[in-house]
């Protein structure tokens, strides 16, 4: 996945903000808070970093391509950095994406989600 396809994807999302930074990273927030984050590798490759559950944490922590994230994870975070991975993986990526908008999404007041519109079912 591109930056750009990264960038895309998240705007997709409802009620999403875009800001760059920590080192021109692009950083994607859902009502204030960080959901994703494109960059914060130094290889040529791009790296994109999101919160998980505790499940899929351990499970990509052993997959190929994705390690715990760097700043994050040693403070006990559940983020994952995917840093690796082929253009087939794309799809994979986005479902990872669209989960951590989903758990930040619901971490926040009932009152800041009505207001978002979001998890309204």
């Amino acid at each position: 996945m591109t930056y750009e396809a990264f960038n895309e994807f998240c705007r997709s999302l409802t009620a999403t903000s875009y800001v760059i930074q920590w080192g021109d990273s692009h950083v994607w927030k859902v009502g204030g808070k960080v959901f994703a984050i494109g960059g914060w590798e130094k290889a040529d490759k791009p790296a994109f970093t999101f919160k998980t559950s505790e499940c899929d944490f351990l499970f990509l922590s052993d997959e190929p391509g994705y390690r715990p994230a760097p700043y994050f994870a040693s403070r006990g975070m559940k983020w994952i950095q995917q840093y690796d991975l082929s253009v087939t993986e794309d799809d994979k990526l986005n479902y990872y994406l669209k989960e951590s908008y989903r758990i930040v999404s619901l971490g926040l007041s009932k009152k800041k989600q009505k207001e978002l519109g979001l998890n309204q079912n």
